[in-house]
């Protein structure tokens, strides 16, 4: 739960990096984020509600984005929030996540876990709407399942021959995923604006 007295103030938020600047600095995966920003488009139906959203008087029209480079939920996440933030003209800024740890305090999945990335939405005059932390609830339960075939079909399996074939069938997954978390961003801000 979000704190009463925010660290996220208005000029906190301003001192934030674009997508630009945030791939800029990032030191691995650059070719992976590249990947997602290219191979992700939101959908015509996913623009005009976010448009929407953000014409709405106490709707979302900043987006602060947690993450680090080496966590692959964030360069399979980030680049679908950039272009959510691009799609309706919300501001993105994002914060390394280990360089502002007293942010990640406030966002801690289930209260405890350090989980990224995180997209925290606020209104024009910085009134939190909600936030989303990591995967959407159907990658955790597909990544279960997946996980759970592949022991049973390869039983032997040492730790580098699993992981290389759990990527590869989640990979298979991730057009999907992607779109539910996309669909989960936009249940906060409709939960949020009642529409």
């Amino acid at each position: 739960m979000v704190k009463q007295e925010s660290v996220v103030t208005p000029e906190r938020f301003s001192t934030g990096l674009s997508y630009k600047e945030y791939i800029a600095q990032i030191t691995v995966n650059k070719d992976k984020f590249d990947s997602q920003y290219s191979q992700f488009h939101i959908t015509d139906e996913d623009r005009d509600f976010f448009n929407k959203a953000v014409l709405h008087p106490k709707g979302p029209a900043k987006m602060l984005v947690l993450g680090e480079d080496w966590c692959p939920d964030v360069y399979r996440g980030i680049p679908i929030m950039a272009r959510i933030a691009e799609a309706s003209g919300m501001e993105l800024k994002i914060f390394p996540r280990d360089l502002n740890l007293d942010i990640m305090a406030e966002f801690l999945k289930n209260g405890e876990f350090m989980s990224i990335p995180v997209a925290v939405f606020y209104s024009k005059d910085h009134s939190y709407i909600g936030h989303w932390i990591e995967r959407s609830k159907i990658t955790n339960e597909e990544r279960s399942e997946i996980e759970n075939q592949i022991k049973k079909d390869l039983p032997d399996a040492d730790e580098k021959s699993f992981r290389s074939e759990m990527r590869k069938r989640t990979s298979e997954r991730f057009d999907i995923w992607q779109q539910e978390s996309v669909k989960e961003m936009r249940q906060i801000i409709t939960q949020y604006l009642n529409i």
